[in-house]
């Protein structure tokens, strides 16, 4: 199956998703149909035995017909490491639907819109964390936005594979609009706002454009999720975080400093932004 969006009923039979998506054959499904009578089996499970499908067949069916998008591991169109796009029932992706229920519950409401996903260093996961995390959010049919806001190595881009040249920056100094945002048809839900053309002056754009950039993309989407070069390395993290009111910090066992992390949300209070938690990560 391509990873675009193939507009098929979600009431559609296992016999039939599995036929247009060319997994069998007409005379296949009459084979398999015939054992399944024989034996008071699923149409799965039958076509399985005999040997026509495979798992990842079989779960990629059952993902149209429970309105549940993701991607078989064989294809490439994103980065293997988005383990919610290609690895839906791990448990790495279990744990991430627990952080999603506890932000829906806590902190994305009428009210709060926006999240700033914020770690100390480079490596901690938290990227990666951003980029999960909003597939996830969209696979619950929230209209998601992920924001790279790591105007120094953003790296948004690459994890999603996006052609743009422009992105955020581009928006904050004026040479591009919000058209720049990138509509990811596998998730129908899910847009991504790349960082764009790397600037000599992040803080500075940041500071000057992103509230009001912010208030405008809070009308299109229900849930904004916002990637930030690293703390220790730059005042950006803070000074989005501010202008989103919560963070979210993300941190990596064996590696963070529990000392660190205190002054980081302790600067983050400071600002006036509510740490909603931490996430500890190990991908």
């Amino acid at each position: 199956m391509s990873n675009k969006v193939s507009r098929i009923e979600n009431t559609a039979s296992m016999g039939a998703l599995l036929l247009d998506a060319g997994k069998i054959s007409a005379r296949d499904a009459e084979r398999i149909i015939a054992l399944q009578k024989q034996k008071g089996m699923l149409f799965g499970d039958a076509a399985k035995l005999l040997g026509l499908v495979n798992d990842d067949d079989i779960q990629r069916a059952l993902s149209y017909q429970f309105d549940f998008p993701f991607l078989s591991t064989s294809e490439e169109s994103f980065s293997q490491e988005l383990v919610a796009a290609y690895q839906p029932m791990s448990p790495q992706v279990e744990a991430l639907r627990a952080v999603r229920g506890q932000l829906m519950l806590r902190w994305f409401t009428d009210v709060h819109k926006t999240l700033t996903l914020v770690s100390l260093g480079r490596g901690e996961g938290r990227s990666l964390m951003a980029a999960n995390l909003a597939i996830v959010f969209s696979q619950l049919g929230e209209r998601t936005l992920l924001i790279d806001a790591d105007l120094r190595q953003p790296r948004q881009h690459t994890l999603f594979k996006l052609q743009s040249v422009y992105g955020l920056s581009d928006v904050l100094a004026g040479r591009a609009d919000l058209t720049v945002i990138t509509r990811i048809p596998a998730f129908r839900d899910l847009s991504i706002l790349p960082a764009g053309t790397v600037p000599p002056n992040p803080v500075e754009l940041i500071s000057r454009g992103l509230k009001s950039c912010l208030r405008e993309l809070q009308a299109q989407f229900d849930v904004i999720l916002i990637d930030t070069p690293p703390a220790e390395q730059a005042i950006d993290a803070q000074i989005v975080a501010a202008n989103c009111g919560g963070a979210l910090l993300v941190v990596r066992q064996h590696k963070t400093r529990m000392n660190d992390l205190e002054l980081l949300k302790d600067a983050l209070h400071d600002t006036g932004s509510q740490c909603l938690g931490v996430v500890l990560t190990d991908f």
